[in-house]
């Protein structure tokens, strides 16, 4: 993360998101960021979509100049996340993503949540196809805690965040995994806001489905060439007793597949991830609107 930084403000909430392609999604998700409590800033950094986002974006920040400022930039998530929080002026970033819907008090649950610590994570809820929302995700375990709260409902305080180097954007998926649990080696205790409630919507066919199992198996494989083997760290009998559907295996097997096709492709090659987080960077296409 490079240290030049707008300067913080105490009272500022940052809300920063990363999008790609969702049309169908984003004017739900900033009609249900503009009514959270202010005051409040939200930063969102589109990767160069090729539907009708950005277009979604201008508008909605016509009509709320200096509350909604939009950036285009490529660069896997992580990276987006990090130049998003680099835009950012609040103490805190909160962190959600383009296909969710906040509840109406998210923002203030996750807030009170830093009385306790400097990494709250909130509830995330799957809505839509019920066969795939009704599943859980696979827990993974660092010094007692789950380290594996998803970024979509995620903040940082920017102190911290910064100091960690931020999301690794060398990371396909798990960047979040990898940064929450960067921040319990650093002694951070992860303040889990039950209350703090995001709506995340499921994939919509089974290909899509097995696809995200698939690369949540890739960046799992990932984990272990940074942190190490990581098997130690799963609650077999945990994840057993929540995973018992067919549907659930067979997404078990889609991450297997994403798991061992990491570990054959870079065998023996300089493409594995060394324990070293170099900062991410970005192109910067358009200037806020």
């Amino acid at each position: 993360m490079p240290t030049a930084r707008p300067p913080e403000n105490e009272s500022l909430s940052s809300i920063v998101i990363t999008v790609r392609n969702e049309e169908a999604h984003l004017e739900h998700l900033l009609e249900s960021l503009l009514g959270q409590e202010p005051p409040l800033e939200i930063v969102l950094v589109d990767a160069f979509s090729n539907d009708k986002t950005w277009e979604i974006a201008q508008e909605f920040a016509k009509s709320h100049p200096g509350v909604l400022r939009i950036y285009q930039a490529q660069g896997r998530r992580g990276a987006g996340r990090n130049f998003g929080v680099k835009k950012a002026r609040g103490r805190r970033v909160y962190f959600i993503d383009g296909d969710c819907v906040a509840d109406s008090h998210w923002l203030t649950s996750l807030k009170e949540g830093f009385q306790e610590g400097s990494v709250v994570a909130g509830k995330t809820l799957t809505i839509g196809v019920p066969k795939y929302a009704t599943l859980e995700r696979v827990e993974l375990f660092h010094r007692g805690m789950d380290v594996t709260f998803p970024s979509c409902n995620l903040a940082y305080d920017r102190e911290l965040f910064e100091r960690l180097s931020g999301f690794d954007g060398r990371f396909e998926t798990a960047e979040d995994i990898d940064l929450n649990l960067r921040a319990v080696s650093h002694g951070a205790k992860i303040v889990y806001r039950p209350e703090a409630v995001v709506y995340h919507n499921s994939r919509t066919s089974i290909f899509r489905f097995l696809l995200q199992a698939f690369w949540n198996g890739y960046g799992r494989k990932q984990l272990t060439e940074k942190h190490g083997q990581m098997w130690s760290q799963y609650r077999y009998r945990r994840m057993l007793e929540t995973q018992r559907s067919a549907l659930a295996y067979v997404r078990l097997l889609a991450a297997l597949a994403g798991y061992f096709t990491r570990l054959i492709t870079t065998a023996g090659t300089q493409g594995r991830i060394a324990q070293e987080s170099p900062a991410s960077s970005v192109t910067l296409k358009a200037t806020k609107s």
